[in-house]
This record gives C-alpha cells, structure tokens and sequence, in this order.
C-alpha cells in the first residue's frame, strides 16, 4: 500500500503547467474537486486535488490565471484511469471549466452495484485501509482564502487513499464479473456531464398527490414552478444557494397544502421564520392569485407534457420486472444487469433484434451474449 505524504499547493500557472507535465507519465490518477455550491447562488469551482501513489496536488481554481482546463490533455486521454469518488457533480464542474473526462472508475458507482451496505468514500477507506476520513467538513465555504489548515487537510485526504482504496474496489468488481458493466456505466457518466443543469431549468420537486384532487395536484404543479422561479430571483438577489432560500420540501408543502396566513406559513415544513418575515407576503399573494385562476379554468394541464408513451412506460415496467429476476439468478445487483438509464433508453427506442440492441449506447456486448435473447422475448409482446 503506497500513500503519499503530504500535499502541494498549485497557485500559479506555471506550477499547473509543471504539474500537467508530470502527471503525462502517470497511469492512474486519484481525482476530487471542491465548490462553494452551498455559499453561494452560482457556485464556482475552487479547487481540483490530484493524487498518485506518490504526490497529492491541491490545484486552487480561484488563484488568479489558474486555469483548470490546462488538465485537459490528461483528464481526455482514456489510457489513464481517473479514480473518483461519486462522481456525477464533479464531472459537471469540470465539463463547465472545458475539461472532459476519459477513462473513469466511480469507486461510490462501482460499490453500489457490488451491493455493499456502506459505500461512502470515509467508510471503503475504512474497511479497506485502516484508515479515518474526518468528514465534518463536507458543507463547508471552499472559496475562504487563505484556506484553513483543517480544511486543506480534508481536501487532501479526499484523494490520499483513493488510488489505493480504488483498486481495491476494481479487484472486487473482476472478482464479481461486474467490471465491464461498472466501466460502462462510468463511460455513460462521462458522455452524460457536459455541464452543470442551469439552476432555471433544474426543478425537481416530488409532488405527493394521495388525497389530492386532480384540480389540487394542477394547481400544486403551477405553484411549484412558480415558487421555484421566485426562489432562484430570490436567491440570486441575496447570493445564496436556491435551497437555503427555500427547499423542495418546503416548496412541495406550501404548493400541495397553500398556506392562507403569515402564521399558516411559518409552520409549513421546512419554512424558517427568517424566509416568513422577508418574503412570505409575496408568497401568499402569489397563493391567492394561482387560486384564482384555478376556480377560473386558468391553469394548463401540466401532465400534458410530462406524460409518456403508455406502452413505453409498459416497457420500463416490463424490465424492471426481467432485470430484477436476472439479477436474483446472476446474484447481483439489479443496476448490474441494466442500470435505470439503459431502462429508460431501451423501452423509448424499442429494439426488435440483437444488432438493434447493440446499437443502444452503453449496453456492451457481455450484456448482449448473457442477456439479449431473453431481454427481448420479454420486450416482444409491448412492441
């Protein structure tokens, strides 16, 4: 077990460059990033921590002309493994700073579809080093210069012991015969984090609809959207994260039970008292208005749009149903045999022969031999 001492700060460009230069040589490459997601309305990335069995590099983003795009040889270059941990938000930052990644192991994704009980980067470190991760840290400012030690400790301990613990999950993987199916899927994250969701665009909000009309749900879905667009203005003005502003779960309370006074509000789940004194007048004339144009017929059925194809929602039922019993036979994870967005993609596009379902990205010819013929007889009839 080789774990490297240490850390070096890149603040300049020329020690980027210096470090870019070394890392060519290199064939496996422990990688993590910070942000100040949760500071901040529009977060930016603060740093990108490096690590080999040798040398941790603690690359500060916001040191002025350091550029984190001056990786971008090394992070495209798919002979080189890059060991994250979870690592769906960093390759959207990364993406966004003009930085693809090639050759990626997931050690989070690939311990999930092990199936293991804990899958946290502090808890493989662990089990399988010896080792304790101090995790306190995790929400906390990464843009404060200068940095704090404990927290320049954190950062660097995120990717001291990931080259090793990785490897380790790898060998797991071979041992299970998952590997390609963990590659591929890695492969699917990569091609699928071209950049950060804009926060506009990004709500995500789970309406509970037991109880509830099918007037009630339109007029909580109106008021859901709404409450998003009026978080984010709110939010931007003030320079906080949307969700400090108002979270989805206070935002699906409010839109399905609509508060009708200042003292039902502050009582809504997840609603502070802080977010009631400064906007909570808007919010109930924005209720009161949605109201009204609800007991008008002015509200648009939303469904409409989200509704999909019936019998391509049967398909997805279908294989859920096929996956889990291939997976109870195979013993392993359901996401092993066809993970949800291979789920997804197949019942959209329906294949009707192995080589249409060699065309679906990311299903892999080990899939195919082992599990296309039945995959598809279990299609045919909802074709």
């Amino acid at each position: 077990m080789a774990i490297p001492g240490g850390a070096e700060d890149i603040t300049t460009p020329q020690a980027l460059l210096e470090v870019a230069s070394a890392l060519a040589s290199v064939k496996e490459l422990a990688v993590d990033v910070e942000a100040d997601a949760m500071h901040h309305f529009r977060a930016r990335l603060c740093f990108v921590q490096l690590g080999t069995d040798a040398e941790v590099f603690l690359v500060d983003t916001l040191a002025p002309d350091v550029r984190a795009d001056v990786l971008a040889p090394v992070f495209a270059d798919g002979s080189v493994t890059k060991f994250f941990h979870a690592a769906q938000g960093d390759l959207q930052y990364l993406a966004e700073a003009g930085v693809r990644v090639k050759g990626l192991f997931d050690t989070h994704r690939a311990a999930t579809l092990l199936g293991w009980p804990k899958v946290g980067l502090a808890d493989l470190v662990k089990d399988h080093l010896g080792a304790t991760l101090q995790k306190e840290h995790q929400q906390s400012d990464f843009s404060l210069r200068p940095l704090p030690p404990e927290l320049r400790a954190y950062i660097a301990d995120d990717v001291r012991y990931l080259v090793d613990v990785a490897r380790k999950v790898r060998d797991a993987c071979l041992a299970a015969d998952i590997l390609e199916e963990v590659v591929l899927d890695c492969e699917r994250m990569c091609e699928d984090a071209a950049a950060r969701p804009d926060p506009a665009e990004a709500l995500n909000v789970k309406l509970p609809r037991q109880g509830l009309s099918a007037e009630q749900v339109r007029l909580a879905q109106h008021l859901a959207r709404e409450l998003n667009r009026l978080r984010l203005k709110w939010a931007e003005a003030e320079d906080v994260p949307m969700g400090r502003m108002l979270s989805n779960m206070a935002i699906a309370s409010i839109a399905t039970k609509p508060p009708a006074s200042l003292r039902e509000l502050a009582k809504q789940q997840g609603v502070r008292g802080a977010f009631v004194r400064q906007h909570g007048d808007e919010v109930l004339a924005t209720l009161e208005a949605f109201k009204q144009r609800a007991h008008g017929g002015g509200l648009e059925d939303l469904d409409k749009k989200e509704r999909k194809d019936p019998r391509a929602k049967k398909r997805e039922d279908v294989l859920m149903d096929w996956r889990k019993a291939a997976a109870a036979e195979r013993k392993v994870t359901p996401s092993v045999v066809l993970p949800n967005a291979l789920v997804e993609g197949i019942a959209a596009t329906a294949p009707r022969s192995l080589d249409e379902l060699r065309q679906v990205p990311f299903f892999g010819e080990k899939r195919l031999a082992r599990h296309g013929e039945s995959l598809l007889a279990a299609l045919k009839p909802y074709l």
